[in-house]
């Protein structure tokens, strides 16, 4: 009889070892790596044998046309957009986030809106009571509910194939785990294991599988790299748990756009949506105060302009701190060489602090213009234009690089009362079809120095 093997798998990342180390060769994490014991496969037939019917193969136009499924709306509007229209039948989808961000809230209030629809949800961290209290706080019937408390994949399984549902809710991934391996729950080995028969499950029997799960330290969803490719969408929660507002992004979708967001408010009822969120991210904003600029953003098929404050001061220190928060802070340090070295303005020596108002997160580059004029406007203590919004991407010798849909930002901008909107010349060059149908005067700049010299920085 063959003995089983041993093997060393990562907690972070995934990776595999045969012997074990402090230090994970993969992902330079200490302390991560955990033994797992495998019994060995079962021969199998080889070139020659006679085992199994072999696959049948078809040429591309031989295969019949994919057939239309329609979406199944959830009756928010906001959740409906990045997800690229509605519910995919037979789709998995993935939502992390911290804990206490608003998870478990949103599994419950897509209930409602999809009353026609037999929903299995399945406890693994809280009991049937707690969840129908938080029901109840809600304000949602749930006759459309059913709950089950097992945490043991095989009886999950068994559940789905007796009950039949439409939607099953998996809450979390974490505490879910089969008795095929010896690790315990929330190891990387039990994730990957129980995420891939659960979607396999969910292929087959056509239901739309939800599966939340947890973030780490560094802000990524345990075993990212393991479980990214097996779900169809994976959805994350932006902002902190202490914040009213909450963002969900689509950092993959095999259905619609990525990079899509939808913003919502935390209520003592629930999650509820923000129909305009430009509002909520400049609602706030001090227009006479130094260090402040205004970003035309693009988030997926969205424009929204957001607030971005810079606080540039003296530092009392060898080595001057460069702080961001919503913005990438390697990019932040090539804005800084470029304003010293291309614009000679002073930044050696001075504490840069960089925040995008709201929670928001800047990934597209085109943020890069707004972040200088705002910088530029902290080190000459000067407000910046309080009626124009810019937006650009900076190359390394100061010029400024085209950014896509600006027709798009240029009618956020007017539609919230701006005046002014900066963009690279490359954009400016043919505007005929759209800018004289907007209030708003469209500048075109080939430079950082041009961008500043319009808003008298």
């Amino acid at each position: 009889m063959a003995k089983s093997t041993v093997k060393y798998v990562c907690a972070n990342c995934g990776a595999v070892s045969l012997k074990y180390a402090g230090k994970c060769f993969e992902c330079q994490s200490w302390g991560t790596l955990q033994e797992i014991r495998t019994d060995p496969a079962p021969q199998k037939a080889g070139k020659t044998g006679k085992v199994g019917t072999p696959p049948v193969v078809t040429s591309l136009r031989e295969t019949p046309e994919p057939g239309r499924k329609a979406r199944i709306q959830t009756g928010l509007q906001e959740l409906d957009r990045v997800l690229g229209g509605g519910l995919m039948p037979s789709s998995v989808i993935m939502v992390g986030g911290e804990p206490g961000i608003g998870k478990s809230t949103l599994m419950l209030q897509i209930t409602p809106g999809i009353h026609e629809k037999k929903i299995l949800y399945v406890c693994g961290e809280e009991s049937p009571s707690q969840v129908k209290d938080r029901a109840a706080r809600l304000g949602i019937p749930g006759g459309n509910l059913w709950l089950v408390t097992e945490t043991i994949l095989e009886g999950i399984l068994d559940a789905i194939a007796a009950e039949r549902p439409d939607i099953v809710i998996i809450d979390s991934i974490q505490t879910i785990f089969t008795a095929e391996y010896q690790s315990s729950a929330g190891t990387i080995t039990q994730i990957r294991e129980c995420a891939a028969g659960l979607t396999r499950a969910a292929k087959q029997n056509g239901f739309i599988l939800f599966i939340i799960g947890h973030i780490t330290k560094a802000g990524s969803l345990a075993g990212p790299k393991t479980l990214e490719h097996m779900v169809d969408t994976v959805l994350q929660f932006e902002g902190e748990g202490h914040q009213r507002y909450r963002m969900i992004r689509s950092i993959k979708n095999r259905f619609g756009p990525t990079n899509e967001i939808g913003v919502f408010r935390m209520e003592e009822q629930g999650l509820q949506e923000v129909r305009n969120p430009s509002e909520f991210f400049i609602a706030d904003r001090s227009a006479d105060i130094p260090g402040n600029s205004v970003h035309a953003a693009m988030e997926g098929s969205r424009p929204l302009l957001v607030e971005v404050q810079a606080l540039v001061s003296k530092s009392g220190f060898s080595m001057p701190q460069r702080i961001s928060s919503g913005f990438d802070i390697k990019r932040l340090n090539i804005i800084l060489a470029v304003l010293e070295k291309r614009l000679q303005l002073p930044t050696w020596g001075q504490d840069v602090f960089i925040r995008v108002a709201g929670g928001l997160k800047l990934l597209e580059p085109a943020a890069d213009l707004a972040i200088a004029v705002a910088i530029a406007s902290g080190i000459k203590n000067t407000p910046c234009s309080p009626s124009a919004v810019c937006a650009g991407e900076i190359g390394l010798s100061g010029e400024l690089r085209a950014v896509s849909h600006a027709a798009q930002r240029a009618r956020e901008a007017a539609h919230l009362g701006f005046r002014t909107i900066i963009l690279p010349e490359a954009n400016t060059r043919d505007t005929s079809s759209w800018a004289t149908k907007l209030p708003v005067t469209i500048k075109g700049c080939r430079t950082v120095q041009e961008a500043l010299d319009l808003l008298n920085l």
